[in-house]
């Protein structure tokens, strides 16, 4: 792996770690959430719309996946509003890709190989040491945890086809659209700007530069190894999630996000 590609790859991840750590901390998830998704998809839309490419054939794709982003959106903002960063950011990562190695297997027939089935049951391990020997007992947060993953894992399959259809920007700004849409009318203009704050503005721009140093890693290094190399963010956001927003943070926690981090990078590759 280059080693601009492994820079590249490491910084999308730190970035992708702090925006959530920033939504976490908002006093209003809900409109932190908004706000921060409006904020990227506004500072991308001039470039977007400066280098425009967007064949007719992306707009199945855009849709599905916007759906999907929405549905995910919400049930991120109302996953850090119910209980801890450190429970839901690597179960949700880890549990994704099992999810969509599983669609791929039972739609596609798709063969796993011996390090995607190693891979399975390394996060499997990890996520009960994520979610500790008894288990949070709120069913709620469960369910959002298995919606957010579901949503990722559908709009991961969904996108790997439909950015093939368009620019790299033009199809961020296409698949966030119904979040920035559907969104803001709910949680209300009034709370949004309450929300709007240096640390969310940060946070926007963390999302932005995330997307962008991944597209940049793929472009020079091999798919494999960059997302396995991005897949770190959750170590990084279960260890900051200790200092930053004061949660507890056990070392089985702990031990658990490094589990799903290696279970993640074996399924990468």
């Amino acid at each position: 792996m280059p080693v601009a590609a492994l820079a590249l790859a490491l910084g999308s991840a730190v970035l992708h770690a702090a925006w959530n750590l920033l939504l976490a901390r908002a006093r209003d998830v809900q409109a932190a959430t908004v706000v921060m998704f409006v904020l990227s998809v506004a500072m991308a839309l001039p470039f977007a719309l400066a280098w425009w490419a967007a064949r007719p054939s992306v707009w199945p794709y855009a849709l599905a996946s916007t759906l999907l982003e929405a549905v995910y959106v919400v049930a991120l903002s109302y996953g850090y509003r119910l209980t801890d960063l450190s429970l839901v950011y690597p179960l949700t990562r880890g549990l994704a890709p099992v999810l969509t190695l599983a669609a791929a297997v039972l739609l596609l027939g798709h063969r796993p190989s011996a390090w995607e089935v190693a891979g399975v049951v390394v996060v499997a391990v990890g996520v009960v040491l994520v979610r500790g020997p008894r288990g949070p007992g709120d069913a709620r947060a469960l369910l959002l945890v298995s919606v957010i993953a579901a949503s990722i894992a559908a709009y991961t399959l969904v996108d790997r086809a439909g950015i093939h259809r368009a620019g790299a920007l033009p199809y961020f700004v296409l698949v966030l659209a119904g979040p920035c849409l559907v969104y803001p009318p709910l949680v209300g203009w009034h709370a949004m700007r309450r929300e709007l704050s240096a640390s969310v503005v940060l946070g926007s721009v963390a999302m932005l530069l995330s997307f962008a140093l991944g597209l940049l890693a793929l472009r020079r290094g091999a798919a494999a190894p960059v997302l396995a190399v991005r897949s770190a963010s959750i170590v990084f956001a279960t260890l900051l999630a200790g200092r930053l927003l004061s949660e507890h943070v056990s070392r089985t926690r702990l031990t658990g996000s490094l589990l799903v981090f290696a279970g993640v990078a074996l399924l990468a590759v």
